[in-house]
C-alpha cells in the first residue's frame, strides 16, 4: 500500500468527487425503461448496452465507468475519519422489484456526508453476485445505497456481502419482495433501518465512476466499504432465486484515482 496521499492530491480528489451527474440524466424513466428491453445475458446483455439506445453509450465508450477491482496495493491511503460521516434513521418498508433487483425506497431524512456535501438517502437494492471485486475476490452480493445532494450529484455507498449468519434486518426485506414486477409495496407497519446494513469498520475506497446499469451515467461518488456483512447461505440462495444473476462485468480503471479511507 503507499503511502498517505499528499493534502493538494486529496484536496483534487474531493472537488472531483463532488463535480457529480444530475439525477434526472442518471434514471431512465419508467417509460424510457419499458421501452428499452436490457438485461444481464444474451444480446440485452452487459456487452450490447450502448447498443440497445443512444441514451446508452456511456456504457460503451464511458472511461469511468463502474464496477471495478479494488486493488489495496494501487491505491492511494488516507488517515481520515471524518469526511464519511452518517444518518441514517428507520422508515416505513416501502419496496418494488423491477425485475432487475429488489428496491427500496427510503423516506426523506436520512443522509450522508462527504467531505462537506450532504447527500440524502433515496433508496438501496442488491446485486448477486458483486459487482466491485476486492483484491480479485468477488462476493457472494453487493448492496448499493443510493443518495442524492440538492444539486442533483450522486453518491453510493456500496456494501459486499458474503456467506455467514443469519441476517434478520436483511429477512425483513426476503418476505416481503413482490412476486408481481412494477408494482410498489408499502408496508407501512413495519420499520426498516439501513444503518444495521454499515460493517462496524467503516474504512472505506472512494473514487468517481459510474451507474452499474443503463444508462452508466458517469460522475457518480463511490465508496465500498472494505469490510463485508453476513447473510445466511439461505439468505442468498433465496435472493439468487429470483434474481440468478444481475451484476454488471468489471469495467477498466483508466487513470482513475482510487483513495482508501481509514
Amino acid at each position: 500500500m503507499t503511502n498517505n496521499v499528499p493534502r493538494r492530491q486529496l484536496l483534487k480528489f474531493l472537488g472531483m468527487s463532488i463535480l457529480g451527474t444530475s439525477f434526472s440524466s442518471c434514471i431512465t424513466s419508467p417509460a424510457r425503461a419499458a421501452s428499452v428491453n436490457w438485461g444481464y445475458i444474451g444480446k440485452a446483455g452487459p456487452e450490447h448496452w450502448d447498443e440497445l439506445s443512444p441514451e446508452f453509450q456511456l456504457c460503451g465508450i464511458g472511461r469511468q465507468q463502474t464496477p471495478i477491482d479494488l486493488q489495496v496495493a494501487d491505491v492511494k491511503n488516507v488517515t481520515n475519519h471524518d469526511l464519511l460521516s452518517v444518518n441514517y434513521q428507520p422508515t416505513a418498508l416501502h419496496l418494488i422489484n423491477n425485475g432487475k433487483t429488489v428496491q427500496v425506497n427510503y423516506q426523506a431524512g436520512s443522509y450522508l456526508k462527504f467531505g462537506q456535501q450532504q447527500f440524502e438517502l433515496i433508496q438501496f437494492h442488491f446485486h448477486h453476485f458483486s459487482e466491485h471485486r476486492l483484491n480479485g475476490k468477488s462476493y457472494d452480493m453487493e448492496l448499493h445505497l443510493v443518495h442524492r445532494s440538492p444539486n442533483g450529484n450522486l453518491a453510493v455507498v456500496a456494501v459486499f456481502l458474503e456467506a455467514g449468519k443469519f441476517n434478520p434486518t436483511l429477512q425483513i426485506i426476503w418476505d416481503a419482495i413482490p412476486q408481481q414486477q412494477g408494482l410498489e409495496t408499502r408496508i407501512e407497519d413495519i420499520n426498516i433501518d439501513v444503518s444495521r446494513f454499515l460493517p462496524a469498520k467503516h474504512s472505506f475506497f472512494a473514487y468517481t465512476g459510474s451507474l452499474t446499469t443503463p444508462p452508466c451515467s458517469e460522475n457518480v461518488l463511490w465508496c465500498v466499504m472494505e469490510t463485508p456483512i453476513e447473510a445466511s447461505i439461505a439468505q442468498i440462495a433465496q435472493f439468487s432465486q429470483t434474481f440468478p444473476l444481475n451484476a454488471r462485468p468489471l469495467q477498466p480503471l483508466n487513470d482513475r484515482l482510487v483513495m482508501e479511507f481509514i
